[in-house]
């Protein structure tokens, strides 16, 4: 019960409080089954990595995921790849918290959405106080997370309920006007805003909260029979959660709101707080009360939460010298002081080019996915390295299966993120391995070579194609519109299938695997 309860307590936060709205505009009725399809994502990515975590038993064991597959060189890129990932989530937190509060401080968020100069300023404050948190008697902290976790579970099954018992036009779900364009044309939903949903809605985002049930697993006494239940009740309940959510919120909009601009033009007094200002809208002023309050502790908890996971990732790279040694740094305390100053400045920064929750949710998104896509490789390679390990206390059924479908639904996330996103991620992207690539050329060249073209050269054709494929996909994802979304999915299909062979190809061979398992790895781990 505790993964469980952990499990469902980390997907609770800022996702539920403003994707339904997003995922709504998006694709009206049609954005219940983004929660569904999420889901299904979810699970099969979940259950590789139910796998795989308990074999890396350290703090920050995922990054050296990427090691043993790839060797070092690889292992250091990736780490930064799961930094510009995790370092994002603590700032959507953030975000989230201010587009709520704006309702009863005016002058945080523009109409846009975008944050105003005060809004900037606010978040730059929470972002401090969320990762501050770090800092106090680590009994205090679980204290009041235990606290928050029980009122952040309770709140979102409260609104189901209210929700429907105050208003249920089921007339909504047949509802299909989007929007009506200048030429007096009637745009109708449709799958790709089903799709893009997904990523840009902050759906994907909301479900990715599993990770904390698996990152806990080497705490249970049974994790080959605990810790697949606590991933699939975890993903069950969240989606069944969410799925309601975003019924009973399609289903409470009033039809003369809905009539005005479609489910792309939805708006209302009080839309920066969605569920709030529905809340008073449908006379529950009572309950709006509780939505504000929850839209502190919600993403307050979670952004708590992913600061100390993004700060074990920096540590972890500290200690495997893919950043400088300082960020491992820690106080008597054990907390990694530096390494969560790094998260802090780093996801300041963040909050200029993604200015607003739904931009940065769509990067955070597609980053995060990308940034967990390796892992389907590297557990068809630990099966060549390691087939009978002990720490192997579950086992994924039919890999060569079910490995390439969650590198596939991995991959279709990015592209649902559309092109604007996936422009930014692979630029910073680029810029990141060029500085990488100048480091081992000219500083580390002595030691190591150079760059190891073999294990980061399938890196180009895949991020590359990945890239050229959004580019390509429909106007609607932001695209040229010369693949439409079937083409292009069906293409990613192949595409996937094609860069894991390759992968698999030029990983490292399966004693350099073990080797490095067994040195790396293992080797600080208590015995027994």
């Amino acid at each position: 019960m505790g993964l469980l309860f952990a499990g469902v307590g980390g997907m609770i936060g800022s996702g539920w409080l403003l994707g339904p709205l997003n995922a709504a505009r998006d694709a009206g009725p049609l954005s219940i089954g983004s929660w569904a399809i999420a889901a299904l994502v979810i699970m099969l990515l979940a259950l590789v990595y139910a796998e795989l975590a308990p074999m890396f038993p350290r703090s920050g064991g995922v990054v050296h995921i990427s090691h043993v597959s790839h060797g070092v060189q690889l292992g250091h890129f990736w780490t930064w790849i799961l930094f510009l990932a995790y370092v994002t989530i603590p700032p959507v937190e953030a975000m989230a918290v201010v587009n709520y509060a704006n309702n009863y401080i005016p002058g945080l968020v523009h109409t846009s959405g975008l944050l105003t100069g005060f809004g900037f300023l606010t978040s730059v404050v929470l972002l401090a106080i969320m990762v501050g948190f770090n800092f106090l008697a680590i009994r205090l902290v679980l204290a009041i997370n235990t606290v928050a976790t029980w009122f952040k579970l309770l709140t979102p099954i409260g609104t189901i309920f209210i929700f429907l018992f105050l208003a249920h036009h089921s007339a909504n779900l047949s509802a299909t006007s989007l929007n009506v364009a200048t030429s007096g044309v009637v745009h109708h939903v449709n799958s790709t805003g089903m799709f893009t949903a997904i990523s840009s809605a902050g759906v994907f985002f909301a479900l990715f909260g599993f990770r904390q049930a698996i990152d806990l697993a080497g705490e249970t006494d049974n994790p080959g029979r605990n810790l697949p239940i606590a991933v699939l009740g975890t993903i069950i309940i969240g989606a069944a959660v969410f799925i309601l959510l975003q019924y009973a919120f399609v289903t409470a909009i009033p039809h003369d709101i809905l009539a005005k601009n479609g489910w792309g033009g939805l708006t209302f007094t009080g839309i920066s707080g969605p569920f709030a200002g529905l809340a008073v809208i449908l006379g529950a002023s009572w309950w709006a009360t509780i939505l504000y309050a929850d839209a502190i502790v919600s993403p307050g908890v979670c952004g708590f939460i992913w600061s100390t996971s993004g700060s074990r990732i920096i540590m972890a790279g500290g200690e495997s010298e893919t950043m400088p040694r300082a960020v491992a740094w820690v106080n008597d305390n054990g907390t990694p002081w530096m390494a969560l100053i790094v998260v802090y400045i780093i996801g300041v920064l963040f909050f200029l080019p993604l200015p607003s929750w739904q931009k940065m949710v769509s990067y955070a998104s597609a980053a995060t996915v990308l940034s967990y896509g390796i892992g389907p490789i590297v557990l068809l390679k630990m099966r060549q390295a390691l087939p009978e390990s002990e720490l192997r206390s579950f086992r994924l059924p039919a890999p060569y299966i079910m490995a390439p479908l969650a590198f596939i639904a991995a991959n279709f996330v990015v592209f649902w993120a559309g092109f604007a996103t996936d422009n930014f991620m692979f630029l910073l992207l680029l810029g990141v391995f060029i500085v990488f690539a100048i480091y081992f050329t000219v500083f580390k060249k002595g030691e190591t070579g150079g760059i190891n073209w073999q294990s980061l050269g399938w890196l180009f054709p895949y991020f590359g194609g990945m890239y050229l494929l959004s580019y390509l996909g429909p106007k609607s994802m932001g695209g040229i519109g010369l693949l439409g979304v079937y083409v292009d999915m069906a293409i990613i299909v192949v595409f996937s299938i094609a860069i894991m062979w390759l992968a698999l190809k030029v990983s490292v061979s399966p004693e350099s695997a073990l080797a490095y398992y067994e040195n790396e790895v293992l080797a600080d781990q208590p015995a027994g």
